[in-house]
This record gives structure tokens, sequence and C-alpha cells, in this order.
């Protein structure tokens, strides 16, 4: 089970509030450049999310490995995995 600190789950909030802005932009017929604008912004901000995410459980998961060199490469190769399949 993983833990997810304030700062991650503030990023997110941030986010839900963009979604919610780039939605009432499309209902008032905003400018397309905006809008884009606006959700390339929030693609931003989910990278980063990622990126912490897996950056933070990479650390737990070495904390946790004890020394085992087995247990270390496949907690790194695991975290490579993710960030590359959220590519």
């Amino acid at each position: 089970m993983n833990s997810y600190d304030d700062k991650v789950r503030n990023r997110v909030k941030r986010m839900e509030g963009q979604l919610r802005g780039i939605l009432k932009m499309m209902d008032e017929g905003k400018d397309c450049k905006d809008v884009i604008t606006q959700l390339s912004a929030v693609r931003s901000g989910v990278d980063r999310s990622i990126g912490l995410i897996v950056s933070q459980n990479l650390i737990e998961c070495i904390q946790n490995a004890n020394g085992d060199e087995e247990a270390l490469n496949e907690s790194v190769q695991e975290a490579v995995n993710l960030f590359v399949k959220s590519r």
C-alpha cells in the first residue's frame, strides 16, 4: 500500500480545478488556443505527478530492500517500467 503525501494530493486537486475551468471555458466558447494551453498545463501536471509518485515509490522500495541487491534491481526496473508505461 502506497502513501501519498499532501504535495502529490494538492497537485491532483489543482489539476482537478484546472479541468473544471477548461470545461467552463468550453461552455463559454473560449478560443481553442486558450483551451489547448490549459489542457497542456494539465498534461504537464499529470506528467510531473507521475514522476513524483514513481520516485517516491522507488525511494521506499530502496529503503525496504535492506541491502538485497536483487530486490533493489527489481524495484529500479519496476520504477523504470512504470515511468515508461505512463508515456
